[in-house]
């Protein structure tokens, strides 16, 4: 058995094919992210991947919608979006497959 300490992580992700991690893999990526209250993310998409974001507590809003504990969110390939905390808040993001430089900023092209 092998023990890891989230903060040791970059940004809350843990499982992924990067360093370090819990657990290397290219199958899927995850993270557990904590927000405070006003942080934010930029509008990106993935080509390949699937990401799916469990809000697990607080409030949070991602294209001018509210979502709120409990809420899951699957972001499919090419769908943009962006990330704003509204409060604190912990989410925790799978990626599906772990598409290594998968994020591009903004919208894609039509």
């Amino acid at each position: 058995m092998k023990t890891f300490r989230l903060p040791d992580m970059v940004r809350g992700w843990f499982v992924g094919g990067f360093a370090p991690t819990a657990y290397k893999t290219e199958n899927c990526e995850v993270a557990v992210r904590h927000y405070r209250a006003g942080e934010h993310e930029g509008r990106h998409y993935h080509k390949i991947a699937h990401e799916v974001t469990v809000v697990v507590s607080g409030r949070v809003k991602m294209n001018e919608r509210i979502y709120e504990a409990g809420d899951i969110i699957l972001i499919e390939p090419n769908d943009a979006t962006d990330f704003a905390a509204l409060e604190d808040a912990l989410t925790v993001v799978v990626k599906v497959p772990g598409a290594p430089n998968d994020k591009y900023l903004g919208s894609p092209t039509p």
